[in-house]
């Protein structure tokens, strides 16, 4: 008779399933970033454009900005990340902007309640997004959609990256001192010290306040 599988099992089936294709993309992601290190500039120039099309297709752009470390060390690395991720985010708000965005918004605005957060979002601007962008807790690349869709303004949109900065050099730091981007990629933990914790304890408050606002302009909102 076959055997049945318990709970626990299926579960960490269903927990394989979920974590395999991330690995398998994450892997191909560090060979590829080790190639481009032995390309010199022209590699970095590759970098930067593979972190677009990561920003563009939602993939695992963390892998990326660990690898940056790895190879090309913490300050060239991060700046690398950031003109990446930057160009990433631009061409996420043209292409959503372009293709559906004003569809989507149409959409938002039949619900008084949607209308309000959407609206509350926008006014807000650039210390809303700033804020948002600050915290590790909120990820890089759904965050430039769900902005894009939001209806901010580019030039806000754009500002606003630079509350990247504090998470970008933090994991481009941890792959320097990782050093290996197949390790990275195979799922090494790097060392969290004491300022990976004050980033994440100043990213939940950066949240906290991010969502302060967006509610109480929403309700503003409303009562307009």
């Amino acid at each position: 008779a076959p055997r049945r599988t318990t709970a626990a099992q299926r579960r960490a089936l269903l927990a394989w399933c979920r974590v395999t294709p991330i690995r398998i993309l994450s892997e191909w992601i560090a060979s590829v970033v080790s190639q481009l290190a032995t390309l010199g500039a022209w590699g970095a120039v590759l970098f930067v454009g593979l972190y677009v099309i990561a920003s563009v297709a939602m993939a695992p752009a963390f892998v990326l900005t660990f690898a940056a470390g790895a190879v090309w060390g913490l300050w060239r690395g991060s700046i690398l990340v950031y003109i990446g991720a930057v160009l990433g985010a631009s061409a996420d708000y043209f292409l959503t902007a372009r293709l559906v965005r004003t569809r989507v918004i149409t959409w938002i605005d039949r619900e008084p309640r949607l209308a309000a957060v959407r609206r509350a979002v926008a006014e807000q601007g650039v210390w809303l997004m700033f804020l948002l962008r600050l915290s590790p807790l909120v990820p890089f690349v759904q965050l430039n959609y769900v902005l894009v869709l939001s209806g901010v303004r580019y030039r806000d949109y754009v500002v606003a990256t630079l509350g990247m900065w504090p998470t970008i050099v933090m994991y481009v730091y941890y792959g320097k001192v990782v050093g290996d981007v197949a390790a990275l990629a195979a799922g090494v933990a790097p060392p969290r010290g004491t300022e990976y914790y004050v980033l994440l304890v100043v990213g939940l408050v950066a949240t906290i306040v991010a969502s302060t606002m967006i509610t109480r302009g929403a309700k503003k909102a409303m009562t307009i």
